[in-house]
Protein backbone atom coordinates (compact mmCIF):
# COMPACT_ATOMS: atom_id res chain seq x y z
CA UNK A 1 0.00 0.00 0.00
CA UNK A 2 2.89 2.41 -0.85
CA UNK A 3 1.48 6.06 -3.02
CA UNK A 4 2.11 5.24 -6.44
CA UNK A 5 4.63 7.02 -8.68
CA UNK A 6 2.14 8.73 -10.01
CA UNK A 7 0.04 10.21 -7.31
CA UNK A 8 0.85 13.61 -5.99
CA UNK A 9 0.84 14.05 -2.55
CA UNK A 10 -1.77 17.00 -1.71
CA UNK A 11 0.57 20.20 -0.67
CA UNK A 12 -1.43 20.52 2.80
CA UNK A 13 -0.84 16.79 3.25
CA UNK A 14 3.07 17.88 2.99
CA UNK A 15 2.95 20.98 5.05
CA UNK A 16 1.41 18.86 7.98
CA UNK A 17 4.14 16.13 7.57
CA UNK A 18 6.60 18.86 7.82
CA UNK A 19 4.72 20.15 11.20
CA UNK A 20 4.93 16.34 12.61
CA UNK A 21 8.89 16.51 11.21
CA UNK A 22 10.25 19.67 12.33
CA UNK A 23 10.08 19.18 15.94
CA UNK A 24 11.78 15.70 15.65
CA UNK A 25 14.82 17.50 14.86
CA UNK A 26 14.44 20.78 16.68
CA UNK A 27 12.87 19.55 19.71
CA UNK A 28 16.48 17.84 20.26
CA UNK A 29 18.66 20.90 19.73
CA UNK A 30 16.50 22.99 22.24
CA UNK A 31 16.81 19.88 24.65
CA UNK A 32 20.84 19.53 24.58
CA UNK A 33 21.51 23.25 24.44
CA UNK A 34 18.79 24.64 26.76
CA UNK A 35 19.08 22.80 30.48
CA UNK A 36 15.28 24.34 31.54
CA UNK A 37 13.47 22.84 28.54
CA UNK A 38 13.75 19.14 30.05
CA UNK A 39 14.50 20.23 33.71
CA UNK A 40 12.54 22.79 34.31
CA UNK A 41 12.91 26.41 34.85
CA UNK A 42 16.26 25.76 38.19
CA UNK A 43 17.85 23.17 36.07
CA UNK A 44 21.39 24.01 35.21
CA UNK A 45 22.95 20.88 33.71
CA UNK A 46 21.16 19.00 30.96
CA UNK A 47 19.89 16.06 32.48
CA UNK A 48 19.33 11.89 30.89
CA UNK A 49 15.59 12.98 30.14
CA UNK A 50 17.11 14.94 27.41
CA UNK A 51 19.24 12.49 25.87
CA UNK A 52 16.02 9.87 26.15
CA UNK A 53 13.81 12.48 24.39
CA UNK A 54 16.10 13.68 21.79
CA UNK A 55 17.08 9.99 20.43
CA UNK A 56 13.28 9.62 20.89
CA UNK A 57 12.33 12.47 18.31
CA UNK A 58 15.70 12.40 16.90
CA UNK A 59 14.42 8.41 15.46
CA UNK A 60 11.28 9.44 14.57
CA UNK A 61 12.20 12.22 12.58
CA UNK A 62 14.47 10.38 10.94
CA UNK A 63 12.10 7.93 9.88
CA UNK A 64 9.37 10.05 8.82
CA UNK A 65 11.94 11.76 6.08
CA UNK A 66 12.50 7.98 5.15
CA UNK A 67 8.73 7.03 4.80
CA UNK A 68 8.12 10.46 2.91
CA UNK A 69 10.85 9.97 0.60
CA UNK A 70 9.80 5.95 -0.28
CA UNK A 71 5.86 7.71 -0.51
CA UNK A 72 5.25 4.74 1.65
CA UNK A 73 1.72 5.67 2.49
CA UNK A 74 1.58 3.18 5.69
CA UNK A 75 5.11 4.12 6.75
CA UNK A 76 3.28 8.02 6.96
CA UNK A 77 0.65 6.44 8.82
CA UNK A 78 2.63 4.39 11.60
CA UNK A 79 4.75 7.27 12.15
CA UNK A 80 2.19 9.56 12.73
CA UNK A 81 0.11 7.30 15.04
CA UNK A 82 3.65 6.96 17.18
CA UNK A 83 4.23 10.89 16.98
CA UNK A 84 0.59 11.49 18.23
CA UNK A 85 0.55 8.78 20.90
CA UNK A 86 3.74 10.47 22.22
CA UNK A 87 2.46 14.19 21.69
CA UNK A 88 -0.54 12.89 24.01
CA UNK A 89 2.29 11.64 26.52
CA UNK A 90 4.11 14.74 26.21
CA UNK A 91 1.54 17.62 26.96
CA UNK A 92 0.40 16.48 30.65
CA UNK A 93 3.58 15.49 31.23
CA UNK A 94 4.41 19.62 30.64
CA UNK A 95 1.92 20.47 31.99
CA UNK A 96 1.80 18.44 35.26
CA UNK A 97 5.83 19.16 35.77
CA UNK A 98 4.66 23.04 35.36
CA UNK A 99 7.19 22.93 32.56
CA UNK A 100 5.54 25.54 30.85
CA UNK A 101 5.89 29.10 31.18
CA UNK A 102 2.41 29.93 29.20
CA UNK A 103 -0.25 27.41 29.20
CA UNK A 104 -2.96 28.41 27.02
CA UNK A 105 -0.12 28.85 24.17
CA UNK A 106 0.98 25.43 24.46
CA UNK A 107 -2.13 23.59 24.28
CA UNK A 108 -3.08 26.02 21.64
CA UNK A 109 0.51 24.56 20.03
CA UNK A 110 -0.10 21.32 20.51
CA UNK A 111 -3.84 20.98 19.67
CA UNK A 112 -3.67 23.14 16.46
CA UNK A 113 -0.03 22.18 15.23
CA UNK A 114 0.13 18.89 16.22
CA UNK A 115 -3.36 16.43 17.32
CA UNK A 116 -5.85 18.15 14.62
CA UNK A 117 -3.22 17.99 11.37
CA UNK A 118 -2.19 14.36 12.91
CA UNK A 119 -6.08 13.29 12.73
CA UNK A 120 -6.56 15.09 9.45
CA UNK A 121 -3.19 13.44 7.72
CA UNK A 122 -4.45 9.56 9.29
CA UNK A 123 -7.84 10.11 7.95
CA UNK A 124 -5.93 10.75 4.45
CA UNK A 125 -3.36 7.91 4.47
CA UNK A 126 -5.92 5.76 6.07
CA UNK A 127 -8.62 6.50 3.13
CA UNK A 128 -6.03 6.49 0.45
CA UNK A 129 -4.85 2.41 1.48
CA UNK A 130 -7.97 2.00 1.53
CA UNK A 131 -8.44 3.06 -2.14
CA UNK A 132 -5.22 1.50 -2.93
CA UNK A 133 -6.30 -1.65 -1.66
CA UNK A 134 -9.48 -1.69 -3.13
CA UNK A 135 -7.98 -0.81 -7.01
CA UNK A 136 -5.53 -3.66 -6.45
CA UNK A 137 -8.19 -6.38 -5.62
CA UNK A 138 -10.42 -5.00 -8.45
CA UNK A 139 -7.50 -5.58 -11.02
CA UNK A 140 -6.72 -8.89 -9.53
CA UNK A 141 -10.07 -10.07 -10.26
CA UNK A 142 -9.91 -8.58 -13.66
Amino acid sequence: MSLSGDTKLPWWLLVIIALETLPMFIGPYVALTRPGFMGGPEAEAINQAAYIYSARNFAVGIALVTALFLRSAPMLFILIVIRLITDLGDLPTLLHFSLVQNTELVIGIFVFLYYVPAVIALRFLWKTGAQVKRDSQSISHS
